[in-house]
């Protein structure tokens, strides 16, 4: 008879630690999905075999149409005129001085553009990536 009973003792389960799992899993994908910085316009960017890791903190998009997005942080882009730009990211420098900006452009815009935008961070020090798809 002990035998009997120890083996029924062995045959419960206890889902405790399966929840323990479960709310680590959801707590892991909770904090990494804020990590990531989705970038909501439709951009075709040109390829690099070379890709860069520096965490860029304020983005500016040029859409195939040659309209301007602008974004700090995890924000979501909105549109603003070029002469909005500078001011943009002025205030985002204000809030992170260490800040990189990442150049958003469609591959198939004038190159005079993706210059503007390059020359404009040159004239205010701010530090600019050209953001490429990998190959």
């Amino acid at each position: 008879m002990a035998i009997k009973r120890r083996r029924k003792a062995n045959a419960e389960f206890s889902m405790a630690s399966m929840t323990d799992m479960i709310f680590l899993l959801l707590i892991f994908f909770m904090i990494t999905s804020t990590v990531v910085t989705p970038n909501a316009i439709k951009v075709v960017l040109p390829q690099s075999a070379q890709q860069t890791s520096a965490k860029p903190v304020a983005r500016v998009t040029i859409d195939k149409n040659l309209n301007y997005y602008v974004a700090f942080g995890n924000q979501r882009e909105k549109p603003v005129g070029f002469a909005d730009i500078v001011p943009f990211l002025q205030d985002s420098y204000s809030k992170d001085n260490e800040m990189y900006v990442a150049l958003y452009a469609d591959e198939t815009i004038p190159y005079a553009e993706v210059v503007k935008i390059i020359d404009m961070a040159n004239q205010n020090n701010f530090k600019m990536i050209l953001v490429t798809r990998p190959q």
